[in-house]
């Protein structure tokens, strides 16, 4: 059993002492009263005599509460130290930063991925946040322009990030991947914390239609320690664009000015330019497909990143227990409330003997014997 301060040590140990220091004195002053009591009654008189004299004694059930009230001080003090099971708990690490890049261009839109490829992609964000208890989390949600949210411990504030925003919400359409690696970067930069911490960023992507030069920006990320995995969503089959309305319903398919249907695919250009940005930084590249998440194999990989190059920054506490003593000290405390100090039936028996029931008739409440003395006296004066 551990305590969550430090009692052997400055100031803790004086706050010990001064606890059970209170505990004893309130003990010694239960004693003193008990002992003040016999005194009292031998001053009052002879207790041969005395002793008849009294309905019930006491003493019994007064030390009995008395004992009461000092284990539950003892129990509520014990709670306020905070006393930790021998058990540990592994707080997650926080010294992995981790920036999620996610494509909100119109094609995320296409449902060859039910129910869509942004749909799916916001799903296995969620995921990666929840299974990363304790990293730190930054976002990018980009098209044409890129819009970024700052590293925090919050995971569950970057998922909200990405899920109240939709391609819809974007400016400018088009899918730069490499402004979008650019802003993640700068996303690291800005953080002091991070130049300490290991730093990954996830993009997600359908690859479509890539802007700039990732490559170039994943050197430079490289170069500063950073690597980038890639997860590309979606099929390299042809899939038309669905037309989506601000309310979320689909409204038709997008076309173009010919009144053609606009389709998305994964081109070839577009898989070698994501396969080398995860080459670059020697990252992990993976495919969401039907029936397939990609996520997994980026989770598992940094799952396993915390454990081994991490692991000694892990720390390791135990559970607290403060309500069980707490608990102990409230149930105590009710039992000493509950416990009278006398016998219920000779209360009832002596309460009886002070206040005669108000029907009786006066001769009988004035007692048998002088009752039929004063009938006595009536008769002789007949």
């Amino acid at each position: 059993m551990r305590f969550a301060y430090d009692l052997l040590h400055f100031p803790g140990v004086l706050v010990a002492i001064g606890c059970v220091l209170f505990v004893v004195a309130f003990a010694a002053a239960l004693l003193f009263a008990s002992v003040a009591r016999v005194r009292a009654e031998k001053r009052f008189g002879d207790p041969s005599l005395v002793g008849p004299l009294m309905t019930f004694d006491a003493a019994g059930r007064r030390a009995a509460k008395g004992v009461l009230l000092v284990l539950a001080m003892l129990c509520a003090f014990a709670a306020l130290s905070r006393p930790q099971s021998a058990g540990q708990r592994v707080l997650p690490a926080t010294n992995l930063d981790v920036v999620v890049v996610l494509d909100y261009s119109k094609s995320m839109y296409a449902r060859d991925i039910l129910p869509s490829r942004i749909a799916r992609a916001k799903a296995e964000v969620s995921e990666l946040i929840r299974r990363l208890k304790g990293a730190r989390f930054g976002a990018v949600a980009f098209a044409g322009e890129p819009m970024n949210f700052p590293l925090t411990s919050d995971g569950a504030a970057i998922a909200q990030f990405f899920r109240q925003l939709e391609p819809n919400d974007m400016p400018v359409g088009g899918t730069a991947i490499a402004r979008a690696l650019e802003r993640a970067r700068e996303t690291f930069a800005r953080d002091p914390k991070s130049k300490d911490h290991v730093r990954v960023i996830v993009l997600i992507t359908d690859g479509e239609d890539l802007e700039g030069d990732p490559q170039a920006v994943a050197r430079q990320a490289v170069q500063e320690g950073t690597r980038i995995d890639v997860v590309q969503i979606g099929g390299r089959a042809p899939e038309v664009i669905p037309d989506v309305g601000p309310d979320g319903k689909v409204t038709g398919i997008r076309r173009d000015e010919e009144g053609k249907p606009l389709t998305t695919e994964l081109s070839a250009e577009g898989e070698a330019q994501l396969a080398g940005v995860a080459k670059e930084t020697n990252g992990n590249i993976v495919r969401s497909e039907r029936g397939e998440t990609g996520i997994d194999k980026i989770s598992a990989g940094l799952s396993r990143m915390m454990k081994e190059e991490l692991s000694e920054k892990i720390q390791i506490v135990g559970e607290e227990q403060y309500a069980w003593p707490l608990g102990l000290a409230l149930l105590l405390l009710i039992l000493e409330a509950l416990i009278p100090e006398a016998p219920r039936q000779k209360l009832v028996a002596v309460m009886k003997l002070a206040h005669p029931h108000p029907s009786l008739p006066r001769s009988t409440r004035e007692g048998g014997e002088g009752g039929e003395t004063k009938r006595g006296r009536r008769r002789a004066r007949a």
